[in-house]
């Protein structure tokens, strides 16, 4: 199984529709996961033209979509579990918030947004993921996006894909 990571589009404010560069990255996926600020509901209906599609709300998030979406979710899939929430406070907040939001669920891995920092970490129980943002440099150097290779029952491969 094939999961393509997103967090932090911020569409319409940062890019006005789902970027073209992206589609490539997209086609083909089983699963699209997304770490919150999508900021417009459009975006997810665009996203599950391509795959099935979870995510959880963000900040910056307009309210119709806080109110479709939890705050925090765990997602299995083909056996692994996936803790996924946005975050909030500084860049060192949200990775604190990630590592401390799933004790106790037994996630394999977990994905958070917020801090626009991409991050990829194999820790002994789990992997923990930031995908960046495919359409804002805030924090990064470069826009990103991340994918996730799940096999028999585990992830086989974590990857972050720089998309400039």
């Amino acid at each position: 199984m094939i999961v393509a990571v997103l967090s932090d589009t911020h569409i319409p404010e940062r890019s006005r529709t789902l970027p073209e560069y992206l589609v490539p990255f997209l086609k083909g996926v089983d699963c699209i996961l997304h770490a919150g600020d999508v900021t417009e509901w459009w975006v997810l209906e665009e996203l599950s033209q391509f795959a099935p599609v979870h995510a959880v709300c963000g900040n910056m998030d307009i309210p119709g979509v806080r109110m479709r979406l939890p705050a925090k979710r765990v997602v299995e899939l083909e056996g692994v579990r996936i803790g996924l929430l946005h975050g909030h406070g500084s860049p060192e907040e949200a990775e604190r918030m990630a590592l401390t939001s799933f004790v106790g669920e037994n996630v394999q891995v977990i994905i958070y947004g917020h801090s626009h920092r991409p991050l990829l970490v194999w820790h002994k129980e789990f992997l923990l993921m930031n995908p960046g943002s495919p359409t804002d440099r805030v924090f990064s150097p470069c826009l990103t996006m991340g994918r996730l290779e799940i096999t028999s029952g585990r992830v086989s491969r974590g990857e972050i894909i720089r998309l400039d």
